[in-house]
């Protein structure tokens, strides 16, 4: 089997192929304020991602959310998501409160998923 890898540089791959697994980093939000803004940038990130790497957010496995701060944005964040999945597709999930690379960064999400032949 390969392994395949998008959008490299020397630290990290923003998704990763092996068989039929795709395995993203951490999506981070690009320029919206507030985590409900910042979630809908991160997930279209995901879309895209997912897309290039033959893979669907409906083939997702597996999410890990990180959120700067849970007790604050947990509601919102999950509002966005909720209506981001398609019914009765949703992955297993993990949200968890971390400190985050920057500090603006609000939301960060990782997912594998499986790519459909």
């Amino acid at each position: 089997m390969t392994i395949t890898r998008l959008h490299s540089n020397s630290r990290l791959s923003g998704a990763v192929s092996f068989g039929d697994l795709v395995f993203l980093s951490g999506q981070v939000p690009g320029e919206a304020a507030d985590v409900g803004g910042q979630t809908r940038e991160v997930l279209a990130r995901i879309d895209a991602l997912l897309a290039e790497a033959g893979s669907h957010k409906d083939q997702m496995l597996s999410a890990t959310i990180y959120l700067k701060n849970i007790t604050d944005d947990f509601a919102a964040m999950n509002e966005v998501w909720s209506t981001w999945l398609s019914p009765g597709q949703a992955p297993s999930r993990t949200t968890v409160q971390a400190e985050l690379a920057r500090p603006q960064v609000l939301v960060e999400i990782t997912v594998i998923a499986a790519r459909l032949k």
